[in-house]
This record gives structure tokens, sequence and C-alpha cells, in this order.
């Protein structure tokens, strides 16, 4: 299989291209709610101790979309990463 556009259908160019622009679309408009989310995740930290990381997974496996959840994902792993590079 080739990932070459130009050896795809117009067909196949036209899903790929409505594909990123929903991604695109759910990332812009969601982005904000996203790092709400991860900062309300990351909160928890100190009061979770131990179990914060099983409590995080647990929440983001219940959001939806995917997408969503991995934008979330992604904004807690910069928050945690930010957060070491502080110390």
């Amino acid at each position: 299989m080739s990932f070459n556009l130009a050896n795809m259908s117009f067909e196949e160019r036209a899903q790929i291209e409505a594909e990123k622009a929903r991604l695109f679309e759910l990332w812009q408009s969601n982005l904000g709610k996203a790092k709400a989310d991860a900062a309300r995740l990351i909160a928890e930290k100190p009061r979770r101790k131990g179990k914060w990381a099983e409590w995080v997974r647990a929440e983001l496996d219940g959001m939806a979309p995917p997408e969503y959840a991995n934008m979330v994902r992604s904004e807690v792993n910069k928050l945690m990463a930010a957060a070491s590079a502080n110390r």
C-alpha cells in the first residue's frame, strides 16, 4: 500500500482530506476543554496519591470520542513534563 497521494484515486484523496479537516475541527473546537480537563486531572494528583495514574487512565478511557481522549492525554503529558522540568 502506497501512502503517496498521487497514486491514490480522487475519492481516496478526498476521504483523507475530509478526515484531516474533521480532526482539525475537533482539535480547534476542543483544545480549551482538553486543557481544562487535563488541569483537572493533574489537580487530583495530590489527593489520589499512588492511585492517581490508575484513576487518570480510567478517566481517559471514559472520554469520548477517542480523539478527544488523546488530546487530553497529550495535554496531561505536557503538564507532567513541564512540572518535571521545573523541579
